[in-house]
């Protein structure tokens, strides 16, 4: 039997992910790199076999994790990887984020055959995108888009664009830096062009926690080696953002957290579906404490926005 069995969604970039988990242990603890001592076990979910609608329709973002989590419930595996804007504010009881692996580039790459700017798309152009916070940002700049769905892999969607099913898209730079794909970056956004969703970027490596074994215990130590410091502070100030808007999966919301000068800076925004209202807050505090301050402007974007605004 494998020292550890790593577990993570079958798509091409959540291998990727387990591959750079798996290597980093390797690293780490050299023992790990004996043959079979770490397994790998591909794991469908059921935000990966529903294509055809948006992911709201069905149940939102957690989708892509249930099935990962459960398996590490039952056993199956002993360490779920999983991108981190996936997840649920809350993780399963009995498990635990034990790591955050170095932050890849949280910001939204544009990409498009036809021109180098969201600028220089004609009026009413066909814009592909799955996600609420996309097409809120995109609505929010040009009104006049025309935002169509665009679900599936990253090589789904470019082959759509390739197609002509619409002359642009917005993808994740860090899955295309990830999966080896940059070059087809058009542009990539600043955060002030388009404000990245909470924790994009963020590699969350999940394991058992409470009354362990021997085993989930040792399992435990070497994950928690690979933790990155000031990659959890930032994404736990992030998600707490999130936590105290506790908007639905049909919410249009932006977080970004850094460290700047020794302090913690976050920068959170919500918009309505088509755009056109936009809320934005932000603060900065202390490092040590960073669900503080992701708690405080989630609730100053409250008072702005009331809770109404968010019970889509």
């Amino acid at each position: 039997m494998p020292k550890v069995i790593l577990g993570s969604r079958g798509s091409l970039l959540a291998l990727a992910q387990t591959h750079e988990t798996r290597d980093r242990l390797i690293a780490a603890f050299p023992e790990l790199g004996a043959p079979g001592a770490i397994g790998i076990e591909k794991i469908t979910s059921t935000g990966d076999m529903v294509r055809d609608r948006p992911l709201a329709d069905v149940g939102g973002k957690g989708l892509f994790i249930k099935e990962v989590e459960d398996a590490l419930l039952s056993g199956r595996i002993d360490v779920a990887i999983h991108s981190m804007k996936d997840m649920e504010t809350s993780v399963a009881d009995g498990t635990a984020i034990t790591a955050v692996l170095p932050r890849e580039d949280p910001r939204d790459a544009f990409v498009s055959p036809h021109v180098s700017a969201i600028e220089e798309l004609p009026m009413g152009a066909r814009f592909g995108t799955a996600s609420v916070r996309r097409r809120a940002l995109l609505l929010n700049r040009r009104p006049d888009l025309d935002v169509v769905l665009f679900r599936g892999n990253v090589d789904t969607r470019l082959r759509k664009l390739t197609e002509g099913d619409a002359m642009a898209t917005l993808l994740a730079t860090c899955g295309l830096k990830r999966l080896g794909k940059a070059d087809v970056i058009t542009k990539i956004l600043e955060r002030d062009e388009m404000p990245p969703p909470v924790a994009q970027g963020a590699i969350a490596i999940q394991t058992r926690d409470g009354e362990a074994s021997a085993r989930d215990a040792q399992i435990r130590d070497w994950v928690a080696a690979l933790d990155h410091s000031e990659s959890h502070t930032v994404v736990r100030a992030e998600r707490a953002m999130l936590r105290a808007l506790d908007g639905s999966c049909r919410t249009p919301i932006s977080g970004h957290a850094r460290l700047v000068d020794g302090k913690l800076v976050l920068e959170g925004a919500v918009l309505s579906l088509d755009g056109q209202q936009r809320f934005d807050d932000s603060g900065s505090g202390d490092p040590g404490r960073p669900e503080d301050l992701g708690t405080a402007v989630g609730e100053a974007i409250l008072a702005q926005c009331g809770r109404d605004f968010l019970a889509v």
